[in-house]
């Protein structure tokens, strides 16, 4: 060992040599950054500055480096075309010459790190996997690929990544995406794909991989267009938010359904039944109806003054006028806006025939007009989707004009409001009202377009909430990810066809992923008895980890006490603890907790904070995932629900989200399901 050696502690030599190449990729990052800091900015004007200074923090933020996190995790030796070695990591590290020292994992030529095999080695003679911990190399493996005719090699360091326990929020997998997983990353960006993921099959996180992969490979168009991720409520977008951001990727925005519709301030859920309906596609056409009944025919001519003459236009001309806008596929806005045109165009005709010459100065003046303004707001006046939502829903008459033929009388009952609310300001809206209202809004003005949409959780939403996502991209594409056995709403949809038909991507592809690398096999197999019950077309997923996981299902005499003390046994070992039970449990859970003084959080709260204990009421653990899970009261999540078929997906949710160790506690019997 030279007596320089700048890592003793490392004896082998191939080892203490990748640490010293981490070392030099580290000190070659700084540097870009630091040269990023010190870029002058010289531009003519203050807009300009203003952009070059939000880009160079951008910049910045994309080189930030986190010592806990390794710059890079696999080698790829090439054969083809040339001998060439390259260390995939999470963002390009160049050195002072421009030479590359770390490759972007989203790279072309990162492919083979997660397709190369024996049997299609893609050019490369071998594969080096990295283990680290804290950042630290402290391993490394090897997979000849060049050795024809042997079977694939298991990775010990890739099942450790994958079972790693974690705390906190969700993390990037871009260590261990699959084959399967990366044909879905790398899709291009005029492709619409469907994801229908088993639980701990990956899906939320190959999701947000594509965000990435997008915004690397396609990033001129996706910059100006913009990119969105949706998912199902708040505590899941903090669970989430840290994926892109340690990818580099900070340009893509966040949001939920609730918040992408808030046109109105949103009280809470309606009645189920009424939610349901709401939701309901049928909808769209009567609120198509209302919007378009505000057009009126002309009652009489159009006579506007100009100097000393009276220029008319006969009602039945501008009756063909309104008509020919109606029927030209617009938005009721863009009509509004066109018809004083059209009008003052009728007037420079009648000018030109009686020997003027006028402009296009002359016919702006005439559509400015007060004559032509008036006549046009009575045939076309103003939409507030606010208000006309509100005056559907007081007024029967008015919703069975534009409801006839489309929905029944008990379903028209059903929504207008028993108590007419003063005003629309203090009428106590739904999150179904909102995505109505942004479905009106839409028909007035055109929703403008991303360029790409990533839609999670994506079998819990409504066909008119369905409508008003895919209306977000409707000249863009979408990642839209979930698991029908996962439905727990009562408008689940029935199917990825009929949720693609909402959305408007008919023509999407549909991936199905089913191999489980988070969820343990004897967790997995445990609810998945669930799944003749409550999705009985889907292909059961397996697990492929080595390692069986802990399965533990108890009766007790109190549920509540042995929770607090199964904590208790639990919460010294690494990793993140859910204590997931049903929503009415929740006020008995926390005095039961802090009377052991136990520090936990409750997911929901507002100050809902980091914790390594989480209390999870079972409507909040979709889409989240935890070391070790503690499960309270199985029937109790069930009757939770307004029917059995829900209860029982709300239940499949909530047992598959261990990724060490479940534990089922219950006073009361299980459901027969699970028993058989």
């Amino acid at each position: 060992m030279p007596p320089d050696d700048p890592f003793p502690e490392i004896p082998d030599p191939t080892l203490r040599a990748e640490q010293e190449y981490l070392a030099t990729a580290r000190t070659a990052l700084a540097v870009m950054r630091e040269k990023t800091g010190a870029l002058e900015i010289h531009s003519a004007d203050r807009v300009n500055t203003e952009f070059l200074k939000a880009a160079i923090w951008r910049r910045m933020k994309e080189l930030e480096d986190d010592p806990e996190v390794p710059l890079f995790f696999g080698r790829l030796d090439y054969l083809e075309p040339a001998d060439e070695t390259f260390h995939i990591g999470r963002r390009h590290v160049n050195d002072a010459d421009g030479e590359p020292l770390v490759v972007d994992w989203r790279a072309d030529i990162s492919v083979p790190f997660y397709r190369a095999s024996k049997t299609e080695p893609m050019g490369v003679g071998g594969r080096r996997r990295f283990g680290f911990t804290h950042g630290a190399l402290t391993a490394f493996e090897d997979e000849d690929l060049t050795a024809a005719g042997a079977t694939e090699q298991h990775s010990d360091i890739l099942d450790a990544e994958i079972e790693r326990p974690r705390s906190g929020p969700m993390r990037d997998i871009v260590a261990t995406i699959q084959p399967e997983q990366d044909v879905i990353v790398r899709a291009g960006v005029e492709d619409t794909i469907c994801v229908q993921g088993a639980p701990g099959t990956g899906k939320t996180a190959v999701g947000l991989h594509r965000a990435a992969y997008l915004l690397y490979a396609y990033r001129d168009q996706l910059s100006r267009a913009g990119v969105l991720v949706v998912g199902p409520n708040a505590s899941f977008l903090r669970y989430i938010g840290d994926v892109l951001p340690a990818l580099g990727e900070i340009e893509a925005k966040q949001t939920t359904v609730e918040e992408l519709v808030a046109r109105v301030k949103v009280a809470g859920p309606g009645p189920a039944a009424v939610d349901v309906l709401k939701g309901d596609a049928r909808m769209a056409d009567v609120l198509h109806r209302a919007v378009w009944s505000q057009v009126q025919l002309p009652k009489e001519a159009l006579v506007v003054p100009r100097g000393s003459h009276r220029w008319r236009v006969p009602a039945y001309e501008t009756e063909e006028l309104v008509n020919e806008l109606r029927t030209r596929g617009i938005r009721y806005g863009a009509g509004r806006a066109m018809l004083p045109q059209r009008l003052a165009h009728a007037v420079l005709l009648r000018m030109e025939s009686a020997g003027d010459s006028p402009d296009d100065r002359v016919q702006d003046s005439v559509a400015r007009s007060r004559p032509v303004k008036q006549y046009a707001e009575e045939l076309w006046p103003s939409v507030d989707p606010a208000k006309l939502l509100f005056r559907l829903f007081t007024d029967a008459d008015l919703l069975a004009e534009h409801a006839e033929g489309i929905l029944t009388d008990s379903e028209q009952r059903l929504l207008v409001w028993e108590k007419v609310p003063r005003s629309v300001g203090t009428a106590k809206w739904s999150v179904a009202d909102a995505t109505l209202i942004d479905e009106l809004a839409d028909l007035v003005d055109r929703t403008p377009s991303l360029g790409h949409v990533v839609l999670d959780e994506a079998q819990d939403l409504s066909a008119m909430q369905l409508r008003a996502v895919g209306r977000r991209c409707s000249t863009g594409s979408m990642t839209v990810l979930g698991d029908i056995a996962q439905g727990t709403t009562p408008w689940a949809t029935p199917s990825w066809d009929e949720a693609l038909t909402h959305l408007g991507k008919t023509g999407a592809h549909t991936e199905e992923l089913t191999a489980g690398f988070r969820v343990p096999g004897q967790v997995i197999e445990y609810a998945a008895r669930l799944l003749p019950s409550i999705a009985p077309g889907l292909t059961p997923p397996t697990a492929v980890r080595r390692a069986r996981g802990e399965l533990a299902i108890t009766q007790v005499p109190n549920s509540l006490a042995a929770a607090v003390s199964t904590v208790g046994e639990v919460v010294d070992r690494p990793g993140s603890i859910g204590l997931i039970v049903p929503d009415a449990f929740v006020p008995a859970i926390r005095k039961a907790l802090t009377a052991q003084g136990l520090k936990y959080a409750v997911l929901g709260d507002e100050d809902d904070v980091e914790a390594h204990l989480d209390v999870v009421p079972a409507s909040l653990a979709k889409g989240l995932e935890f070391d070790h899970v503690v499960l309270l009261e199985p029937a109790a999540i069930v009757a939770g629900e307004a029917d059995e078929r829900t209860g029982l997906r709300r239940l499949y949710v909530c047992l598959t989200r261990a990724v060490t160790s479940l534990a089922v506690l219950h006073t009361d019997p299980l459901p027969t399901v699970l028993t058989t």
